[in-house]
């Protein structure tokens, strides 16, 4: 495995405009009438560009992997720089470069990257790559939940005081609508690009919302308040959200539901009845999430017209 860190601000300098429709406009969106997804059961290689909200996720991707008895599943690499867009990871020196090196080498099933700004040059510059030498490769774009629980593309914008408990849940679909449609306009004119579905949507966005309205109603096990998914007012994410994310990439990954699965290790150190619970929630979750995104590739059952 490899790694590249940049140290400094993590994702405070996370400047937001990704983006996705609503889950209750995407549904059904080309792919009405589909029978669901077949599972994907061979282990894949994972290759890893990404920041603090997304790069804990590999490790306990393997050990979700591990647990689902999947064979064969290996981070080929890992690109870490805090606070980064996909360029960046692009264009790191050729020499240092092992990202590109994996993808050159034929190595990489499964590209996930996770940008900051849209439009992100890295994103198509990377794809490319890639496909042209894997014509086989998915690549998973990561949308996010936003820094600070605010809209702003600039990230010129710093609160003086954040209060996670304060949104409601129709105020944080409001807030990311935007951020969702750009992510999803611009992995269709991607695809549109390859002429194939090559990049899709991991719709964490999505789940965190959801999870954080079973919060507001009492219905998450073990969490009180919704600050109990971050550690900072930037948002960065504490265990419970962590899991969260890991099995969004699991399900769009495998094409598989993550319900049933073990505790992972990230939760290993809750104790009680509850941990089992919330386990099984944030699976559940996981799993709408994805199989209701019409960029995400998956597709739990047929759609009637």
């Amino acid at each position: 495995m490899f790694t590249r860190i940049r140290s400094g601000f993590g994702l405070a300098g996370l400047a937001v405009v990704l983006a996705l429709p609503l889950v209750a406009q995407a549904r059904g969106e080309g792919d009405r009438g589909q029978k669901a997804t077949p599972p994907v059961s061979k282990g894949q290689r994972l290759l890893s560009c990404g920041h603090s909200f997304h790069y804990f996720m590999p490790p306990i991707l393997a050990d979700l992997a591990k647990k689902a008895g999947v064979k064969g599943h290996v981070t080929v690499g890992q690109s870490v720089i805090g606070g980064s867009r996909v360029i960046q990871h692009w264009n790191v020196p050729e020499e240092k470069n092992k990202a590109k090196e994996a993808l050159r080498d034929g190595k990489v099933d499964v590209l996930t990257l996770s940008p900051i700004h849209l439009p992100d040059e890295g994103i198509e510059k990377f794809a490319r790559l890639a496909l042209e030498h894997n014509p086989n490769v998915r690549v998973t774009v990561q949308e996010f939940w936003l820094p600070f629980d605010i809209y702003d593309p600039t990230f010129t914008k710093r609160p003086k005081e954040v209060d996670h408990n304060a949104p409601t849940g129709a105020g944080l679909r409001q807030l990311h609508a935007p951020y969702f449609k750009g992510m999803d306009d611009h992995v269709r004119e991607l695809n549109k690009k390859f002429g194939k579905r090559a990049v899709f949507v991991v719709p964490v966005g999505q789940a965190v919302i959801a999870l954080r309205e079973k919060i507001l109603a009492g219905k998450a096990p073990g969490l009180k308040e919704q600050a109990d998914l971050f550690t900072d007012a930037i948002g960065h994410a504490r265990p419970a959200l962590q899991a969260l994310v890991a099995y969004c990439h699991f399900a769009v990954i495998y094409r598989r539901s993550p319900v049933g699965l073990p505790i992972p290790a990230v939760l290993a150190k809750r104790k009680g009845p509850q941990v089992e619970e919330l386990n099984r929630l944030l699976q559940e979750l996981a799993w709408d999430a994805v199989t209701h995104h019409p960029l995400s590739g998956v597709r739990a059952a047929a759609r009637p017209d």
